[in-house]
């Protein structure tokens, strides 16, 4: 899945910089195509790649998590 969304990534960007850079009678469908692909499809993919196997839970300010950091916070201190 790393290389599917690398290869969509280089695609659109590669969309941007072609409708930006050459003069062509479609030009801004291909930035806008590639502006669509980015934030519709690689940035969602890249988010469920980064997060499909971390528990939620050790991220969330829950009650054991803010005790867990105040107990590591009573042990640095020098």
């Amino acid at each position: 899945m790393k290389y599917f969304i690398f290869i969509f990534f280089l695609a659109s960007t590669g969309s941007i910089l072609f409708g930006y850079f050459f003069a062509s009678e479609y030009a801004q469908k291909y930035i806008g195509f590639g502006v669509i692909g980015l934030f519709l499809v690689v940035f969602p993919l890249f988010g469920y790649y980064r997060w499909k196997d971390k528990n939620l839970k050790d991220y969330m300010l829950t009650k054991e998590n803010l005790d867990k950091m105040r107990e590591s916070q009573k042990e640095k201190k020098y």
